[in-house]
C-alpha cells in the first residue's frame, strides 16, 4: 500500500499539472499556475514525498539499511537544496497566494496528509 500511494502521488501529480497546463519541471520560471488541488492538497511536494516513498519501499522490501540510508540522504538533500529554490520561484510568481499555500500545505506529508488519502483509499 505504501508503494502505491508514492506512485499515486507523482503520477497524480503529474496529471493534476498536466490538466492546469503548467510545467512539470521544477525550476522553469514559466509556471502557468500555482497548483493546489490533487496531491498536492496534501503536501507541497508531492512528486518528491512519492520518489521518497518509493526508495523507503525499495529498502523495506529489501531489508537493507544502507538503502534506507540513501533513501534519507535523498530527502535531506531535496529537502535542503532543491525546494528552497523552487519555492522561492512560485513565492516571487504567485506571491500572497504561495504563501497562503505554504502556511496551510505541509512541505513533505502530515497525519492529516495521511488520513485525507486513506479516506480515498490511496495510503
Amino acid at each position: 500500500m505504501f508503494l502505491a500511494g508514492s506512485v499515486w502521488s507523482i503520477t497524480g501529480a503529474i496529471a493534476e499539472f498536466r490538466r492546469q497546463r503548467t510545467t512539470v519541471n521544477p525550476v522553469e520560471v514559466g509556471a502557468a499556475s500555482l497548483v493546489t488541488s490533487g496531491p498536492n492538497r496534501v503536501t507541497r511536494n508531492p512528486m518528491y514525498v512519492g520518489m521518497a516513498g518509493i526508495l523507503i519501499s525499495h529498502a523495506l522490501l529489501r531489508r537493507s539499511p544502507m538503502a534506507l540510508l540513501a533513501a534519507m540522504l535523498f530527502v535531506a538533500a531535496i529537502d535542503r537544496l532543491q525546494i528552497p529554490v523552487e519555492e522561492a520561484l512560485l513565492r516571487d510568481r504567485f506571491g500572497s497566494d504561495f504563501d497562503t499555500y505554504a502556511r496551510t500545505t505541509p512541505r513533505w506529508i502530515s497525519p492529516g496528509g495521511l488520513q485525507w488519502c486513506a479516506a480515498r483509499g490511496q495510503s
